[in-house]
């Protein structure tokens, strides 16, 4: 499976100079956030591919009202062939203008999301728009990354986290790096592709009670 995964900026080519049949090798598009909703339905209707995402900072619309021809994953889980994706939208709310948890809060829907994933069978790729604290983010508080984050890594043992909020153009970093856990932490401003081989992927028993609608 391809994995396209966008956030932050907006991109000509898959924008306005989108060409068809130029993401016929992806599966899904995985929007982690800060991207507005006229951007994201616009490629899921260019590409035909189903787009999933969260929201972002400055994403308050998006939460509120949705994105006409994607899925909502924030806070949830949902199954894309067979894939178990998990989401957390939102940053820090470091002023009143953002779309953003205190830590304590994000805790809480962190811990409820772990409840989530054990009832379903596990999670394969977690999506947020910031990063684990300490694993790809920054030392200003605006672009510090959730501490809850690496507490359920070690709960969840998602095999990939993809996340934004942390632009290539800040400074030199690494578009990737290994949490304690395992986990791989990839940063997706921009885009990147993910490849994730079918047989990464868990077969589960089907558990009809908490069984994530697909996508």
């Amino acid at each position: 499976m391809r994995i396209l995964a966008i956030a932050d900026e907006e991109e000509s080519w898959l924008a306005d100079r989108f060409r068809p049949h130029s993401l016929d090798d992806v599966d899904l598009i995985v929007s982690c956030g800060d991207l507005p909703a006229r951007y994201l339905s616009n490629l899921a209707d260019l590409s035909n591919k189903p787009l999933a995402f969260v929201p972002g900072n400055h994403d308050a619309a998006e939460a509120e009202q949705g994105v006409p021809g994607c899925v909502d994953i924030d806070g949830t889980i949902r199954r894309f062939h067979g894939l178990h994706i998990a989401g957390l939208g939102g940053s820090l709310a470091y002023n009143d203008s953002v779309y953003g948890y205190t830590e304590s809060q994000m805790a809480r829907r962190a811990s409820r999301l772990a409840v989530l994933t054990y009832a379903t069978g596990g999670i394969d790729l977690l999506v947020t728009h910031v990063p684990p604290r300490g694993f790809g983010d920054l030392k200003d508080y605006a672009h510090n990354g959730f501490s809850c984050f690496n507490k359920l890594l070690e709960r969840v043992s998602a095999p990939i986290m993809l996340h934004g909020h942390i632009h290539r153009g800040y400074g030199r970093m690494a578009d990737e790096v290994t949490h304690v856990s395992g986990t791989r932490v990839i940063n997706c401003a921009g885009h990147a592709y993910i490849d994730i081989p079918d047989s990464a992927i868990p077969a589960r028993v089907d558990r009809r009670i908490w069984e994530p609608r697909a996508l």
